[in-house]
């Protein structure tokens, strides 16, 4: 009897246990935001209060040895990271993110080193030692992006093995498992989705940051004004919605779905100051330009709910962004279908806080 009595008491506490990682992992969300650290905003001026999780941006990967790095330039930034954001909130979660969009170059770095299993534990090994003696609570993989059949597979075995080093670095430390994300392509029509392996990334990686922006930039597309990241596309071309449901597609739970919001837009010259809406005409594309800079122009602000995008124009010039009337609905549709969060490239270009407010506000808590 006595020993009936342990084992009902030990299977209650074992349930429990369950029913409360089950309500943590319920009530999870992401409200994160990218710190760049070439930005010029220094990390002691991040109000983290708007935020759960801060993406520190970027380790590098050192190709020789297939360790990931930190630069001299960013070492001290970076050591002291964690420990300055979290002196304003004890609660929000740093995590050193890797790699970056650096065009073709980089990424084949890191398909490179994915291509071995040495190449893929010098990786794995570096990244949770760099994070642990950093003081970071998890790791971000920003490889833009896997382009192959090969690379798909050699994708999903670095990240099993991330997971599985992990893990044994938890129980042998005693410390909570690093957390592990990575920054994923937006839209199968730009980058094709097929080369990520869904089911490996679901059952790995706590959650993805879907970069669902710079769907339209004004550089490729300069005689037409365009929403550079619109939620939903009429036109059955490139939108965030499109993303997310392709992610969902490839077997990635909502759950585990982070929306990105781009914090700058794209500037185009109209050809006809007075035809100036979504889809006029242009005569040059002028780059991407600071959601913060866009207000200091003055210019008109005007918000189409067909593509949930602003535009603002002044005179021939015309810009496509987002703004907090857009950013607010973005974050209603990520919460109302499920999502993990949100998560924003990246914070110095907001402008006062204004569009983190926006999001937070309108996901709530």
């Amino acid at each position: 009897m006595a020993y009936s009595k342990k084992h009902s008491f030990l299977l209650i506490s074992t349930l429990l246990m369950i029913l409360q990682l089950q309500l943590s992992f319920t009530n999870a969300m992401i409200k994160g935001g990218y710190w760049y650290s070439d930005s010029g905003l220094a990390a002691s001026d991040i109000d983290p209060s708007y935020f759960t999780h801060l993406f520190c941006a970027f380790a590098d990967l050192d190709t020789a040895t297939n360790q990931v790095t930190i630069s001299p330039a960013n070492a001290a930034r970076f050591s002291t990271f964690t420990q300055t954001v979290q002196a304003k909130s004890s609660s929000v979660k740093t995590l050193l993110s890797i790699g970056g969009g650096g065009g073709p170059t980089l990424a084949q770095k890191y398909a490179n080193m994915a291509s071995t299993p040495g190449g893929r534990k010098s990786f794995v090994d570096s990244s949770i030692r760099v994070a642990r003696n950093n003081n970071f609570h998890g790791l971000d993989l920003d490889w833009e992006y896997p382009s192959s059949d090969t690379e798909k597979a050699n994708f999903g075995s670095l990240i099993r093995e991330w997971r599985a080093a992990v893990t044994t670095e938890s129980r042998s430390s005693g410390k909570p498992a690093l957390l592990l994300s990575a920054a994923v392509g937006g839209s199968d029509q730009i980058t094709p989705l097929k080369y990520y392996p869904g089911q490996d990334v679901a059952n790995n990686l706590d959650w993805v940051n879907v970069m669902t922006y710079d769907l339209y930039i004004s550089d490729t597309n300069p005689t037409q004004t365009q929403p550079p990241a619109p939620l939903k596309n009429p036109t059955g071309l490139f939108s965030a919605d499109e993303g997310i449901n392709k992610w969902v597609g490839l077997g990635v739970p909502k759950n585990k779905l982070a929306l990105g919001l781009p914090y700058y837009g794209y500037k185009w010259r109209l050809a006809d100051p007075n035809n100036r809406r979504i889809y006029s005409k242009a005569t040059q594309g002028l780059g991407a330009v600071k959601y913060k800079d866009i207000k200091n122009t003055g210019g008109q602000i005007v918000y189409n709910s067909t593509y949930t995008q602003n535009y603002c124009f002044k005179g021939t010039d015309w810009y496509g962004y987002d703004d907090t009337q857009s950013i607010a609905n973005k974050v209603i549709y990520a919460k109302q279908n499920g999502l993990f969060g949100y998560f924003a490239w990246h914070i110095e270009q907001d402008s006062n806080w204004a569009l983190f407010e926006a999001a937070s506000r309108n996901w709530g808590t």
